[in-house]
């Protein structure tokens, strides 16, 4: 597995999503995903696009797979909380929102102990 070419397709992804292009975004998340499935990056991103397409179901897939590598995001938390909202499931929506609260909380908490 190469990072650095991993990393190069999720900003290239990352460009196209912004310039509207979703299908080509999509295409090179699966590139980067094929090359490195446990890219949370990647996989944050999918979930992202997928969500701005109201794509709820694969924006969960994607979300619930980068979750599994790395519960402790806040980013990660903010999307699934909109992504359940958008469901209409308020009580996961809560809870992602909750967890996102409290993350973003310890980060703080950390960043003032270590100045």
């Amino acid at each position: 597995m190469n990072q650095q070419a991993t990393r190069q397709l999720i900003d290239d992804a990352t460009f196209e999503f912004t310039m509207g292009e979703h299908t080509t975004a999509l295409q090179k998340l699966d590139e980067a995903l094929h090359m490195d499935p446990n890219s949370f990056d990647a996989l944050l991103a999918k979930a992202e696009i997928h969500f701005d397409l109201r794509q709820l179901d694969e924006a969960v897939r994607a979300g619930e797979k980068a979750l599994a590598l790395n519960a402790e995001d806040v980013h990660l938390h903010t999307s699934l909380s909109r992504i359940w909202m958008e469901k209409g499931d308020k009580a996961k929506a809560e809870h992602h929102g909750a967890q996102a609260r409290m993350l973003g909380w310890k980060n703080e908490l950390q960043s003032k102990s270590d100045s």
